[in-house]
């Protein structure tokens, strides 16, 4: 029998790890860390029965997944009545609904037709839009018209299809926010790409939050992997090729050099010494006592509040603040980070 090898053991890795498994591999999972998950883990970090997620919290591309509509498991979705809010300094805020209509009433008449004309084509078949997005790049797309039209406007800069497609500070602001998740300067080519799909996805399948927190989904892809026979080591951290026929990695470049770094092609090397890692980030978790007292009462409906203001302030900025609400184990917890 052929044997497999994943380093990590974050949702890329036990997914890989099921195709592998499902296959008739016998696949090893190892995970340097006492708990599985990666950042897509929970834990108490504030009081006793508070859980706060470690990295991820809020899943966009989750129910939108192929991969994750096809296993026969049950993942713990929550969808929020509302996916995002984008709270202005005049007390109210743009809202990312499920219905396109709710979310235009809350932009300025004059963007109304425009947010339709860009967003309803994508949101409306956004299924097939995923399928090929969520696809390698070398393959041929199977919705070639549908990705040309996404594509002619997600090669933009965010900042330059937000002005000119948007003449109102509000729908502005909002683009902004959503594009910001790129964590790309808003003036970077194709930084537009992202804030289209989060807002597409939004309409089509909502962002949904997991009941019980991250760990959820991947407790959840750690028990159909063992059910297929697959097993997983925690505490093992890897130093060295582990002897399997085929090894997948799902760790970072410099990870990935001091562990196999003589074994690998010296170009290959070459570009993953050179790769640049991005800002730093933290996060903050708070146990709360009562709910968020937003100024745009809206606000507490949404999993995702961005705190970014207007399209100016983001591109001048081009750090924001998350602040995310993860109701877990029947009590609340918020995350504050940037990115």
């Amino acid at each position: 029998m052929l044997t497999a090898a994943i380093i990590g053991s974050g949702p890329n890795g036990l997914s890989a790890a099921i195709v592998l498994a499902r296959s008739g591999i016998a696949t090893t999972v190892f995970e340097r860390n006492s708990q599985i998950g990666g950042a897509c883990s929970t834990a108490e970090t504030t009081l006793p029965g508070f859980r706060q997620d470690l990295g991820s919290s809020v899943y966009p591309m989750g129910i939108a997944s192929p991969f994750f509509r096809s296993l026969p498991i049950d993942i713990p979705w929550i969808k929020p009545t509302a996916a995002c809010a984008h709270p202005l300094e005049d007390g109210t805020a743009v809202m990312l609904e499920h219905s396109i209509e709710a979310t235009v009433a809350t932009l300025d008449a004059c963007d109304r037709s425009s947010y339709r004309s860009l967003v309803a084509p994508l949101a409306s078949r956004f299924a097939e839009l995923a399928e090929d997005i969520l696809r390698p790049v070398l393959q041929f797309p199977h919705h070639p018209l549908l990705l040309a039209r996404f594509g002619s406007a997600a090669v933009l800069p965010a900042a330059s299809l937000a002005s000119s497609r948007f003449a109102g500070k509000r729908a502005q602001a909002f683009f902004a926010g959503m594009a910001t998740h790129s964590v790309l300067s808003l003036e970077a080519p194709a930084s537009a790409a992202i804030g289209l799909i989060l807002i597409a996805a939004g309409h089509a399948s909502g962002w949904p939050i997991l009941c019980g927190g991250a760990q959820s989904l991947t407790d959840a892809l750690a028990r159909y992997f063992k059910d297929l026979g697959g097993s997983i080591e925690i505490n093992h951290e890897v130093t060295q090729l582990p002897g399997a026929d085929l090894i997948l990695a799902g760790i970072t470049p410099r990870q990935l050099i001091r562990i196999a770094g003589p074994h690998l092609p010296e170009d290959y090397r070459l570009r993953l010494e050179r790769f640049r890692y991005g800002g730093g980030a933290f996060k903050i978790d708070y146990a709360l006592s009562a709910p968020i007292p937003w100024t745009a009462r809206e606000c507490s409906r949404a999993p995702t509040v961005h705190v970014g203001g207007t399209l100016e302030e983001d591109c001048r900025i081009r750090t924001k603040f998350h602040i995310r609400q993860a109701i877990c184990a029947c009590r609340s917890a918020v995350s504050i980070r940037p990115e």
